[in-house]
């Protein structure tokens, strides 16, 4: 599955170069938000805290936070020291690196039969919190680019106020959570982010309100993906949905640029950017010590490594902002390469685990 989102993606890439969609520019967009919001919903759904021990919960922050920046520096200093990248485009770049993609993590590991692991458990934890921290981190980052006003400070505080809310009131709200009502909720947030937009010209993305909305609304008790719609529903919306938001993100992206790089070098540049990404991941192996041993720690780095619907998210709000040329070109590459090394990640994950078992 994660090989067929990886050729959508590609896909979707190849048809917005081939193809003039200016005309279509706002149902693009608009489409590829309400995609988004429902990736963010169930990734809500998914973030799970006990208020009675939320304090146990800040280490685990720390991790993810660093988890989160340590790619993300990489990426920016390649960006800025080995290809001369302006400032601005080198952090929106090395953003786009940051988060791991939760629902191919959790999908992959749950099918691989690990759910009852440590790593599982861990990971479900760090994954979601490193995708909310650089999605946070897209506020300043906004700031800092386009300078402070009152429409910054209005945006801060909605986020502010949902993040606030999500912790508060986190699974309060008793409404329907089957695939299909998740995607009402997705279109209903979206049309309200894009009029705020249109009115206000504020930058205000779908991400957080939509990862709000999963947080509040109570997911049944044990459940991993809701399934009261059927199976093949179920299945059939959450996979259409994914697919279809990988290549809307190809669609959107702007021209692929190499400028005056070869091929040759523009393969070694994806390459080594791929490889850093995931190395700053490996920092987990020096984390939780006293709770695991080193494979069950380098198999929760490794399980860090999928990028997916959330860095493309990140990748394509970096467009908005201003991302372009050759220094898009290899992010939108290293995405799609990590993409299709998913299923080789999630084995070395199982191997190190079976290993593991058998040993002790």
């Amino acid at each position: 599955m994660v090989f067929i989102f990886s050729l959508l993606l590609m896909a979707g890439i190849v048809c917005g170069q081939i193809f003039q969609l200016a005309n279509f520019h706002t149902f693009i967009s608009f489409a590829t938000a309400v995609c988004l919001a429902f990736i963010m919903i169930e990734v809500g759904l998914e973030f799970s805290i006990e208020k009675r021990s939320i304090r146990s919960y800040g280490w685990d922050s720390l991790i993810a936070a660093g988890a989160a920046l340590l790619p993300a520096i990489l990426w920016i200093g390649y960006f800025l020291y080995f290809l001369q990248s302006e400032w601005k485009s080198a952090l929106l770049a090395g953003l786009s690196s940051a988060p791991t993609s939760a629902g191919v993590l959790f999908a992959m590991l749950s099918a691989a039969g690990l759910s009852a692991t440590w790593v599982f458990k861990k990971a479900r934890i760090l994954a979601v919190l490193d995708d909310l921290i650089t999605v946070l981190l897209l506020t300043p980052l906004a700031i800092v680019i386009h300078g402070f006003e009152w429409k910054s400070i209005a945006t801060i505080t909605i986020i502010g106020l949902c993040v606030f809310a999500s912790f508060r009131w986190q699974n309060d709200i008793k409404w329907p959570v089957t695939k299909k009502w998740l995607l009402i909720y997705s279109f209903v947030l979206t049309s309200i982010v894009f009029i705020i937009q249109a009115t206000t010209h504020m930058h205000l993305d779908v991400l957080i309100p939509a990862f709000m909305w999963g947080c509040l609304v109570k997911l049944p008790k044990g459940e991993h993906a809701v399934e009261n719609d059927g199976p093949v529903v179920h299945m059939t919306l959450d996979v259409v949905i994914k697919g279809l938001f990988m290549m809307l993100v190809g669609l959107s992206l702007p021209k692929i640029v190499m400028g005056t790089n070869s091929l040759t070098a523009t393969v070694w540049d994806v390459l080594l950017l791929t490889i850093l990404a995931n190395l700053g991941k490996l920092f987990l192996i020096f984390c939780y010590t006293g709770e695991a041993n080193l494979k069950q720690r380098l198999a929760l780095g490794i399980a860090m490594f999928p990028r997916g619907e959330v860095g493309a998210a990140v990748l394509l709000i970096g467009v908005g902002y201003g991302l372009a040329g050759y220094d898009n070109t290899l992010a939108v590459l290293s995405l799609a390469l990590n993409l299709v090394l998913t299923g080789g990640f999630i084995w070395a994950v199982i191997k190190l685990l079976q290993s593991n078992v058998q040993k002790t």
